[in-house]
């Protein structure tokens, strides 16, 4: 585990204690974190319910299976569920209040003995446990669709979201079944601590001869002349548009976003607002979302007075803003009324009408614990009753508020202190380690990188048990695709759809995907200077079961003089090194028979130089080896080779082919088509100054590219990351695989960063990468369709380019889903019906058995050419 830079810790620990003191509006496309019930956080006690027919069938196993185990276990009521869903349910307790975005369920389906499961649902919350309100959407439907079969999560949004401690989970049945339900809730907790609000009805206005309604639609408590005792719209983390007409959510009549009042309506000029909350805070601000369209008769208020309860009397000292009036903008926005650290469990404002119509669409309170002073008695109208003669209060009061500030900073200065210690000490003790174990490091060097077959044995042992795992960070977001959507957040599914589809996929090495992209310990994917086999970050990677392939002896990897090398380019960086553009001098003397590189001993060789950095830990460092041993013995026309090493000192490094003309990409990127009226078996041209090619020569680069994966496929390797960006040209189009893309900055746009933790090439990857972690070489064989038509389209654009990241993850699940909603890459103009038909289209269908093989691939290619 790399240590953090000082700097950069101390930014973190200041940002989290900012954000514990400030706590600001939640923002539903941002709270969907697993409350606790799949991790274990939420405990065996706070699962209650109704009933259950057996022990194996008690509340306690009502919680959602990722891992997917056995299938056995899930919360069944005693007696069958009835047709109205209101008698059977399954009750969590969150223990205080939080904001609930999204709800799974699941089956049980115990290895196929049992088939259990709630096709509907219903659900109820409570935020007292007293009084319970049943969840209906923003139309008024009330009952959820479940699940289908007994294996799938199947996860629901909810519009709106609830605030709550307790929640229920009743199953509804169209008939008497046996049901079975395992569950699991997202969201986060409810910052605000906002129990309830009182506000007049919404008034309804007449524009132009439209009925524009600004009740609040989903207010879940009592409904008379006034709102009292629940929530609604005014914290649902839906903020009005400019225009009121119309609303964020689709389908919803004309003023939905907001709660309004006509002036003319409220005789004493303001709309009275109560708020209650969980317990006594200290409030510093409110945020009040406001329309502002004053050429329709609509402006923000014009003075905000609130006034504050911590007992049974209203304090009679109120806090007053009146913000500036915006005469120029219409656009709506957030209002922020300062409160003055004020202490109360309640709050009334009157918001104070400033043209005919006021609109508010949310409402939001940072505050902190209130904390008192034993010697103190109960505030009473704001002031404290045991003041020395001639004490200031409002003075003694700031004295107090900076006592306060101070403390804080101390004990922040004392963590920050702390942790450069520790950060200090951990460099310093891993720098012991690293000399102490420097000695067997060493003494594996001079073995010359001989391969024992005791060590590829203990390697394919902690491969096969690596390969098996998974994440398990219990902060995993669920971020919303689609109102229904299966959770894609473990690499084994057992379901039925995905029985015919991931079965023949075979072992993969600790897949990262957006499934399983939260190991910490190596955040990028298919890094160029560095191949790990345990936790895989390489762009070779092979199946454990053939690691046995490399278990002989063979001839050792000669050392190369280090002076002899001469910088020429910084390719890019990686996590554990650099890649530099070298010549070598005198590298034809190093060179295998079998290896034709053009050249004389009186001209430098082009290379490159993949190099680890000498502050790498020894777990790096025997990667490092690794990878040099199973490149050593790469042996293909069409395979970038690794010549020779630099390891007798630090940095380690290796030395492999460079083609004098780039990568594929940009090599591609300057050409042109030639026509293939003029013969298109003609060599290039140059016309007006830019090169030609003929479309023989580009299936002839992808022939190569096809043989050199070929090769890769008989040895079970799997590449990972094919693209052209990955794939060097030298004299005559001759192509040869390559690793550097990830680490040129070049390309960085082509990676998408997953949440911090992973960088994948989604545009090239395959559904079941992307979904399932799975690369095997049929996910290559996708890959290979997705360079392909780059090759045929002379890399002009970005695969997908027309859709965003987000669009390009959201049409993997189409794919999955299968209902003919997928988008294809186009046919390029070149390309013949026959090559994106049956090869092209082939490359990317949804079952992996039914895409060809890359020998298929080859001979194919080869027929087109003659």
């Amino acid at each position: 585990m790399k240590v953090m830079k000082v700097e950069q810790i101390s930014h973190h620990v200041v940002f989290i204690l900012l954000a514990a003191a400030v706590q600001c509006q939640v923002n539903p496309e941002m709270c969907r974190y697993p409350l606790g019930m799949t991790g274990g956080q939420i405990q065996d006690e706070d699962i209650s319910a109704s009933s259950h027919w057996s022990e194996s069938t008690a509340a306690r196993f009502g919680r959602v299976d990722l891992d997917n185990g056995d299938g056995d276990g899930a919360w069944c009521p005693d007696i069958m569920s009835e047709p109205d869903g209101l008698t059977e349910y399954l009750q969590v307790d969150l223990r205080s209040l939080h904001f609930i975005t999204l709800v799974g369920t699941q089956g049980r389906h115990a290895d196929g003995m049992g088939n259990e499961f709630a096709q509907r649902y219903r659900i109820k919350y409570s935020r007292d446990g007293s009084n319970w309100v049943g969840w209906h959407d923003r139309k008024g439907r009330q009952v959820i669709e479940g699940n289908r079969n007994a294996y799938d999560v199947v996860l629901k949004d909810l519009e709106p979201p609830i605030i709550a401690r307790y929640v229920r989970f009743m199953p509804v049945t169209d008939h008497s079944m046996i049901v079975c339900m395992r569950v699991e809730l997202y969201g986060c907790q409810w910052l605000d601590g906002l129990m309830s609000y009182t506000i007049p009805e919404g008034h309804q206005m007449i524009y132009r001869g439209l009925d524009v309604y600004f009740n609040d639609s989903v207010y879940d408590g009592a409904s008379a002349e006034r709102l009292t005792k629940g929530l609604g719209q005014l914290t649902d983390g839906t903020w009005g548009l400019d225009d009121f007409l119309h609303s964020h959510i689709y389908g919803m009549w004309p003023g939905y976003d907001y709660l309004g009042w006509n002036n003319k309506s409220l005789p004493k000029g303001y709309v009275e607002m109560i708020f209650e909350f969980d317990r006594v805070r200290n409030f510093t601000s409110m945020k009040v979302h406001c329309n502002n369209m004053f050429s329709r008769g609509v402006r923000m208020f014009r003075q905000a007075t609130c006034y504050f309860r911590s007992g049974p009397d209203w304090e009679s000292d109120p806090v007053t803003f009146r913000p500036e009036l915006d005469r120029i903008s219409q656009g709506a926005r957030f209002i922020t009324v300062p409160l003055g650290d004020r202490t109360a469990s309640a709050i009334k404002c009157r918001f104070h009408f400033s043209d005919g119509w006021m609109l508010l669409s949310e409402v939001a309170f940072q505050s902190g614990s209130a904390v008192y002073n034993t010697s103190l008695t109960p505030r009473k109208h704001g002031r404290p009753t045991n003041l020395l003669p001639g004490e200031d209060p409002f003075h003694k009061v700031d004295d107090s508020n900076t006592r306060i500030l101070i403390g804080c900073l101390v004990a922040i200065i004392a963590i920050l202190l702390a942790i450069i210690v520790i950060i200090l000490w951990r460099q310093v003790w891993q720098k012991m380690l690293e000399k102490a174990s420097r000695r067997l490091l060493d003494h594996e060097l001079t073995a010359r990188l001989a391969v024992q077959t005791q060590a590829f044995s203990s390697l394919h042992s902690s491969l096969t048990s690596d390969s098996g795992s998974t994440s398990n960070s219990t902060y995993e977001s669920i971020f919303p695709l689609c109102s229904d959507y299966q959770e894609p957040s473990r690499l084994i599914r057992k379901l039925p759809e995905f029985a015919q589809s991931t079965e023949h996929l075979g072992p993969s090495i600790s897949p990262r995907a957006l499934a399983s992209s939260g190991l910490d310990g190596a955040p990028h994917y298919a890094e160029a200077d560095i191949i790990s086999l345990q936790e895989s970050a390489d762009c070779y990677s092979i199946t454990a079961v053939n690691m046995n392939l490399f278990s002989g002896t063979d001839s050792s990897m000669r050392e190369f003089p280090r002076h002899k090398l001469a910088f020429k380019e910084k390719l890019g960086e990686g996590q554990f090194g650099e890649v530099h553009l070298c010549e070598a001098e005198g590298m034809q003397d190093f060179l295998d028979e079998d290896l034709s590189i053009e050249g004389t001993n009186e001209s430098p060789l082009l290379v490159a130089v993949k190099t680890l950095r000498e502050d790498a830990n020894k777990n790096a460092r025997n990667d490092f080896l690794k990878e040099i041993r199973i490149m050593s013995r790469l042996r293909d026309p069409n395979i970038v080779r690794l010549l020779a090493v630099c390891v007798d000192t630090d940095p380690l490094c290796m030395i492999t082919e460079y083609m004098e003309n780039g990568d594929l990409n940009q090599f591609l990127c300057m050409l042109r088509l030639k026509e293939a009226a003029g013969g298109d078996k003609a060599e290039p041209e140059e016309e007006e100054g830019e090169s030609m090619v003929s479309y023989s020569k580009l299936i002839a680069m992808a022939v190569q590219i096809a043989s050199g994966m070929k090769y890769l496929s008989s040895l079970n390797f799997v590449h990972r990351d094919l693209a052209t960006r990955n794939c060097l040209v030298g004299k005559n189009y001759t192509i040869k695989i390559a690793d550097f893309g990830m680490s040129r900055n070049l390309y960085r746009g082509d990676y998408y960063r997953i949440q911090g933790r992973a960088v994948l090439p989604i545009r090239w990857m395959s559904w079941e990468s992307i979904l399932l972690g799975k690369f095997t070489m049929a996910s290559d064989v996708w890959a290979y369709g997705v360079t392909l038509w780059e090759i045929l389209t002379l890399c002009k654009k970005q695969p997908y380019s027309q859709l965003s990241d987000e669009q390009v993850i959201e049409n993997t699940g189409e794919f999955f889903r299968d209902q003919g909603k997928q988008v294809y890459l186009p046919k390029p103009l070149c390309c013949p019906d026959r090559v994106y038909n049956d090869l092209m289209l082939s490359c990317w269908r949804r079952n992996a058995k039914q895409r060809p093989s890359f020998q298929d691939i080859h001979t194919q290619l080869m027929e087109s050419l003659a």
